[in-house]
């Protein structure tokens, strides 16, 4: 059955994140709309209240009474950020900062990411940072400090390690500058120049001096690109599709997904350009397409990272061979996704080989239906239901309670595309 209709996807998780928490450091009151109700998002809500913050959760939008930069006070218990690698590290940025003692921690899957990449930089800005082998691990405990500005280079092309940087940097004194080897997403900027934070930028390398105080202004969250990747894939699989996704964010950093997707041979229409909160946002409009392999390098991972897990699936089923490389990151992140997304492609009877740093996949193949797992990493549940749509026969994917970490609501969604009616 085609997927029809147009549907909405949750806020952006990344600006969701960064709006709660320099809305929470604003002087006065915002209206966070479209924020992704995903529990990692509320992970971090919970954060800023337990630290004195009030923020009213509504339907479609949060309501968040700024502290301003110097107004937060010690929290009286752990601080849990859950899933959220996105949540632990910035918000060790924001703590390094404080004139109190704080512990932050996380799952059973953030407790074993890597945290040295952020406590590094933020102990050589002042920070007194300890954690599990040497604050490798979380938990982290911090002691807030007068922080002072630096130069760093950071080894890798990582949002959530400039982002910490920075926001350490609101309560440095000097100047504060991060250099990336490419570029990252660069959500952190533009949210800073909405909110009137001045960020200088010089090819790959992010300043920003110690600031006072910033006002606060409303926010109006993007919709998820990497949500809507779900969809488009969906409706370029499945013959006879046809959807419209409205006010996905279309931010240059991230669409490496949609270049892919086009590269492979999907046609996909941006309409209705527009910008928000600094973002630029459109709908996308897709189709059922034939779709080829495609070589992914290095260079163009930081930008589609996210979306490695459908990327996969869209492999699997186009002709000819695809080859990811320079994607080693991906073993970090929720599960070793390079890892994951060969064992489960291959239980539909996909031909791919692992690598260290990515796969090989040779497409063409029709995939069969099987039972799969969900390796507890939401982008893989999603990413593996959208596969089964295209396999023959009937595919289940045991686990997906993690979905509500990012996309509640994801199924009720796709099965909208599938009624008459097509309203997602």
């Amino acid at each position: 059955m085609p997927l029809r209709g147009a549907l909405t996807v949750p806020g952006d998780k990344s600006i969701t994140h960064r709006a709660i928490i320099l809305s929470s450091l604003a002087d006065g009151e915002a209206t966070i709309n479209n924020y992704c109700p995903g529990e990692d998002c509320l992970h971090t809500v919970a954060a800023f209240q337990a630290m004195g913050v009030p923020i009213e959760i509504a339907p479609g939008r949060l309501r968040v009474a700024g502290k301003g930069l110097w107004g937060l006070r010690e929290p009286d218990s752990i601080l849990d950020c859950g899933n959220s690698g996105t949540g632990i590290r910035l918000l060790a940025g924001v703590l390094a900062g404080q004139d109190f003692f704080s512990i932050v921690t996380g799952d059973a899957s953030i407790r074993r990411r890597p945290m040295g990449r952020v406590v590094g930089p933020l102990r050589e800005m002042g920070a007194v940072i300890a954690g599990r082998r040497g604050g490798e691990l979380a938990p982290l405990a911090i002691v807030g400090a007068r922080l002072r500005g630096i130069v760093f280079s950071s080894p890798i092309a990582s949002a959530q390690v400039k982002s910490s940087v920075l926001l350490a940097g609101l309560f440095a004194d000097g100047t504060t500058s991060v250099t990336e080897p490419a570029q990252s997403r660069d959500h952190t900027e533009r949210l800073f120049e909405h909110l009137g934070v001045p960020v200088m930028r010089n090819g790959l390398t992010v300043s920003l001096a110690g600031q006072r105080a910033f006002a606060a202004k409303d926010v109006a969250v993007a919709g998820d690109l990497s949500a809507a990747a779900f969809f488009l894939v969906a409706a370029l699989l499945v013959p006879e599709s046809d959807v419209t996704i409205t006010g996905v964010g279309v931010n240059p950093t991230r669409t490496g997904v949609l270049e892919a997707l086009q590269e492979m041979g999907a046609h996909i229409e941006l309409l209705n350009p527009r910008v928000q909160a600094g973002e630029p946002v459109a709908d996308l409009r897709v189709r059922s397409a034939p779709l080829c392999g495609v070589t992914i390098g290095p260079e163009r991972i930081p930008r589609m990272i996210d979306e490695f897990p459908i990327l996969c699936v869209a492999a699997a089923c186009a002709q000819g061979e695809t080859i990811v490389s320079g994607a080693e990151e991906l073993r970090a992140k929720e599960s070793d996704r390079i890892a994951a997304m060969a064992l489960e492609l291959r239980r539909l009877g996909a031909a791919v080989e692992e690598r260290p740093d990515g796969l090989r996949i040779m497409g063409g193949r029709p995939l069969e239906g099987a039972v799969c797992q969900s390796h507890g990493d939401h982008r893989v549940a999603m990413s593996m239901i959208v596969a089964g749509l295209a396999a023959q026969g009937e595919t289940r994917v045991e686990d997906c309670a993690c979905v509500a970490t990012s996309f509640p609501g994801f199924d009720k969604k796709l099965r909208g595309l599938l009624t008459p009616s097509g309203q997602g």
